[in-house]
């Protein structure tokens, strides 16, 4: 049995999964003002909330590690066992959600979560490497990020929705159990690389092979692998660092809105939950869109000729330059359905960028040291989420959320020197 276009069936059963995974983790957002009343009904709201906040540092302070850890698995068991053992780990742990009974039980269910979720993203990096040419990595990127973006749409309803038939507990093992029903499809279609896979036909495999072929060692002995350095080479190198810098720089600005798009529409608006669930998915189309155009766009510019240093120069360039002045018109957006529809601009500008920063590790790197930069990036992005995240609370003291915009924009910045500053050339490095 021959499939066709196998690799779409990979990227697309990726997609899902980063849907799934964007479920999982918001379910508790949801879900915790009922948790909440059940739990811990002789308290107050504000000691709710403060309940809230530590189960979620230590969500987001695992997944941050989670990252580099989930790198290196990858790394070592393969692209197909990776992805088993960290969303069924992650749906095991939101089923568990069930029995939490506190802040203790509720924080080492959380943690496991976070690390495991955080696989889902060197895994999809890795995956993007092995199974897509050079020209279609970016556009294979956009794909599943755009999961993310279509997680943050359907999530919130979605959960609203089953609370009128179950309770919390059930809810939880429900969403684990759709994580463990993904794994089904996964095991039958992924069973091999690309190289080695029974059902992926003669020429596609052809052109993924040779496409993966990258043009900087071609002039070279061709019985010489690829440079594929140790931890401690790969971070020598400038363009590790502009990577990873460049991740920890534009990832809080994703999670400024994923973590307070709620509070901000209550605080400044005044809405209520029914109103936030009328307006808050919207910021979430624009991030799909721009998932899709990011790459898109430089699928094209790379089948128009261009090198991939100035393609994807140009998609994160632009894509920031959208954030930069959506982030400061938000100082004063006006009306809500105006202000959401600039959040939309501003996530649409991000997620342009992001799909083509997080390509940059197989641009420059092959084998093995992919998901470990990938793994490095994404443990330094959560790390930045964890900083902002933290300083929102201050920053925003009496309603005012201009100065975490203004950061916001800065961010955007260094992002775009880090990539044009240490990045010079994106190609593959060679050894010192």
């Amino acid at each position: 049995m021959k499939i066709k276009g196998l690799r779409w069936w990979v990227v697309g059963l990726i997609a899902l999964a980063t849907i799934i995974n964007y479920i999982d983790r918001q379910s508790l957002s949801v879900l915790w003002p009922a948790i909440a009343n059940d739990l811990y009904p002789e308290m107050s709201a504000d000691e709710h909330k403060s309940i809230y906040a530590i189960i979620s540092v230590i969500f987001v302070f695992s997944y941050a590690f989670g990252q580099a850890i989930f790198g290196k698995i990858f790394d070592w068991v393969g692209t197909r066992l990776g992805f088993v053992l960290s969303i069924g780990v992650w749906s095991v742990a939101t089923a568990l959600h069930a029995l939490a009974k506190g802040v203790v039980s509720f924080g080492i269910f959380r943690g496991i979560l976070g690390v495991a979720e955080a696989g889902n993203w060197p895994g999809a990096t890795k995956g993007n490497a092995e199974w897509f040419p050079t020209k279609e990595r970016a556009l294979a990127q956009g794909i599943f990020n755009s999961g993310a973006a279509i997680g943050g749409i359907i999530s919130i309803p979605l959960i609203a929705f089953l609370t009128i038939y179950f309770n919390w507990q059930a809810i939880f093992i429900l969403v684990g159990l759709v994580g463990l029903l993904w794994l089904i499809p996964w095991l039958i279609l992924v069973k091999a690389p690309p190289k080695s896979h029974p059902w992926i036909t003669d020429e596609e495999r052809q052109y993924i092979l040779t496409g993966q072929k990258n043009e900087g060692f071609e002039k070279e002995d061709t019985t010489e692998e690829a440079y594929v350095p140790n931890t401690k080479e790969l971070l020598s190198h400038r363009q590790s660092w502009g990577v990873i810098i460049a991740s920890a720089a534009i990832d809080p600005i994703w999670w400024l809105f994923v973590f307070w798009i709620p509070i901000y529409l209550n605080e400044v608006y005044g809405m209520d939950v029914k109103s936030i669930g009328i307006y808050g998915w919207v910021p979430y189309v624009g991030a799909m869109l721009g998932a899709w155009f990011g790459g898109l766009l430089a699928q094209n510019r790379l089948k128009a000729g261009w090198t991939v240093n100035k393609t994807r120069k140009l998609v994160i360039t632009l894509g920031c330059l959208i954030m930069l002045p959506s982030l400061l018109a938000m100082a004063n957006p006006g009306a809500p359905v105006t202000a959401v529809l600039i959040m939309a601009v501003i996530l649409f500008g991000f997620q342009t960028a992001i799909g083509n920063i997080q390509t940059l590790p197989s641009d420059l790197f092959s084998g093995k040291t992919v998901g470990t930069l990938s793994g490095f990036s994404g443990m330094a992005a959560k790390l930045g989420a964890v900083g902002l995240t933290s300083l929102v609370p201050w920053l925003t003291s009496g309603g005012n959320y201009t100065p975490a915009f203004i950061i916001g924009a800065a961010l955007a910045i260094i992002a775009l020197f880090s990539v044009w500053g240490l990045c010079k050339k994106i190609e593959p490095v060679r050894r010192h």
